[in-house]
């Protein structure tokens, strides 16, 4: 996923549940962003993950441990996304995010452009 094209706010902004929800259970609907939301946290952690293990050293000696400018921006990169909630519920927004409810559990199918 591309997490530089997304249009979801970096800050936190306060909704309306009811225009949000419309006809829907609120409880379904805050149940569905969740559980993307935790989707997305995974995915991020997983990628920044991948991308530090190159400068990962097998040695951990203590003289050995310097700066690594490339690493330290990766890492203000990925501290500057929006958190997985908010993209979550922009993807909710956006209707990116399709949901069907399965035995309780809501079944989550996400479209990438």
């Amino acid at each position: 996923m591309d997490y530089k094209k997304l249009n979801a706010p970096t800050t936190t902004v306060t909704r309306d549940m009811n225009t949000l929800c419309g006809d829907k259970n609120i409880y379904e609907i805050v149940n569905v962003i969740s559980r993307r939301s935790n989707q997305i946290s995974i995915d991020i952690k997983n990628e920044l993950d991948k991308k530090l293990q190159e400068f990962a050293s097998m040695n951990d000696n203590l003289e050995e441990v310097s700066e690594n400018r490339e690493q330290i921006e990766i890492s203000r990169f990925y501290e500057k996304l929006p958190k997985p909630t908010l993209i979550a519920t922009q993807e909710y927004i956006d209707g990116k995010l399709v949901y069907h409810m399965a035995g309780g559990k809501p079944k989550l199918n996400f479209d990438e452009d």
